[in-house]
């Protein structure tokens, strides 16, 4: 792999202020294996607190980091946010980078080594194989999780351990040529289903780690959420094939 590979990293970001500099700061660090370089992808969306400001600040004082910002005009969700990276993504390979501190992004070269040793297509990151830290939060969240993916691996006849992470790559011509429409956190059930139908797709799994936050510390997710997933796996997979 040459050093002209890319890597683009999208970040949504919604109300992120306490941590953004953090997470810039984080990926920016972050050295790739064969010799990849970086874009990252910022992608505000609609943010009432001062994560502009901050996202603008960073970017004026690193000029030499590629960092492409776009912002919606109103708050359109996560799934949009992806929706308008992944368009706006140049790079050979696409991630995906809460801007929250729940992913590490020095993880990204785990991800990335089944796809640069031509074994993958696609990688997700589980939160449940592996022995990397896992902070411990909420039961009901993990069985939730659980039967989200139990149900997504019935339809699409996959064996993800993990199939809401947030941590997916995918090679970028895999995931743009797929035409996603959920704008939330439908998202993830959605993508899992239109990639599997793919002819010859490879998918992988590999073990993460997670910080997880509680609902204090700014995490968004709720039961609703989980709601709308059960019928964005029947949706993609049965109704809208």
């Amino acid at each position: 792999m040459t050093s002209t590979k890319k890597l683009s990293i999208i970040i949504p970001a919604y109300n992120e202020s306490a941590t953004i500099l953090n997470i810039l700061n984080k990926v920016v660090s972050v050295d790739l294996i064969g010799g990849l370089t970086k874009e990252l992808v910022v992608v505000n969306d609609c943010s009432s607190d001062d994560t502009e400001d901050k996202i603008l600040s960073f970017q004026k004082a690193n000029p030499t980091v590629q960092l492409s910002y776009y912002k919606h005009d109103v708050n359109k969700g996560k799934g949009a946010a992806l929706h308008t990276g992944i368009d706006k993504a140049v790079g050979d390979f696409i991630v995906v980078q809460d801007a929250d501190l729940e992913y590490d992004p020095h993880e990204f070269n785990i991800l990335l080594q089944p796809i640069l040793d031509d074994f993958a297509d696609v990688v997700y990151g589980s939160r449940f194989i592996g022995g990397k830290p896992h902070r411990i939060l909420f039961f009901w969240h993990s069985i939730g999780n659980k039967w989200l993916t139990a149900i997504s691996n019935a339809m699409t006849n996959l064996n993800l351990t993990d199939m809401e992470t947030c941590y997916k790559m995918w090679r970028s011509d895999i995931v743009k040529s797929v035409k996603l429409q959920e704008q939330r956190f439908g998202f993830e059930p959605e993508v899992t289903a239109k990639v599997s139908r793919i002819k010859d797709v490879r998918i992988y799994e590999v073990g993460i780690s997670y910080y997880g936050r509680t609902y204090a510390e700014g995490k968004k997710i709720n039961w609703k959420d989980g709601v709308r997933a059960i019928y964005c796996i029947m949706k993609y997979n049965l109704w809208s094939r």
